[in-house]
């Protein structure tokens, strides 16, 4: 079985951050705490002018969390970690500074659609088909909830977070804001991202910093939130009626 990574590369002013697990790109707490390492220190790397986000493989984009590591938590104090990943990654996104390109090839679950929401443009397939699961293991889309309300609006976010087995269509999607730009495959997907990246890469920095502070003004708070919608998380998961969900849904 391929090994779980995260990796950066830089070229041309574009920082390329790629994220892969064998388990439809699902995300354990080791690999959170690597995509927002790499995504803090391409903030800080003069070299990177333009973030482009993405996944390995050609199923999902990310699955969201690993239902392993969350079988395995023991009490308040692992869950809380556990969900301050998600916290930390979307933070990294909201105060790097930099603009972030989203390459959504696939289907984004829970956590997933999270990561879609908080790149500042996503661009995405037919394929890429969304929904927030977490009610059906028990808790709720607590950490992700602010970026997704934030991009789709409190009505379609609470859409998805009451019917969490239902998959919305990437075209729902598409037409609530949560993509910027649909296409019927990847080849059309990567024209497009060719086009964009080409076009921002050699628009002005400055007034591309000052776009993406004015994108997400307001959101001050959130390294605060955050964390306190990660001990929420942190608490319901430890619930039997959890323990049982996240086992049903691993045999599955």
């Amino acid at each position: 079985m391929e090994k779980a990574y995260v990796k950066s590369s830089v070229q041309h002013g574009l920082c390329s951050i790629e994220f892969f697990h064998p388990q439809s790109n699902s995300l354990p707490g080791a690999l959170l705490q690597e995509l927002a390492a790499a995504i803090r220190d391409a903030g800080k790397n003069t070299d990177c002018r333009l973030i482009l986000l993405r996944s390995q493989g050609q199923k999902a984009f990310c699955a969201g969390a690993s239902f392993d590591e969350l079988s395995q938590l023991k009490n308040e104090q692992e869950g809380l970690q556990f969900f301050s990943g998600f916290a930390e990654v979307i933070n990294a996104m909201r105060t790097c500074g930099k603009i972030i390109v989203g390459r959504i090839h696939g289907k984004c679950v829970g956590g997933g659609v999270g990561l879609a929401a908080a790149v500042d443009y996503a661009l995405a397939t037919e394929e890429a088909a969304v929904k927030l699961s977490e009610l059906a293991v028990g808790i709720g889309p607590f950490v992700v909830g602010p970026a997704v309300e934030r991009k789709i609006g409190l009505s379609a976010f609470s859409q998805l977070a009451l019917d969490a087995t239902g998959w919305r269509s990437a075209n729902w999607a598409h037409e609530r804001g949560l993509f910027a730009e649909l296409y019927a495959d990847t080849i059309g997907l990567d024209e497009g991202i060719n086009r964009l990246v080409t076009q921002l890469l050699n628009s002005s920095q400055e007034a591309l910093r000052a776009l993406k502070t004015v994108f997400w003004s307001g959101t001050d708070h959130w390294d605060q939130l955050l964390i306190e919608r990660a001990a929420i998380s942190g608490k319901l998961i430890l619930s039997e009626a959890s323990r049982k969900a996240i086992e049903s849904f691993k045999k599955r």
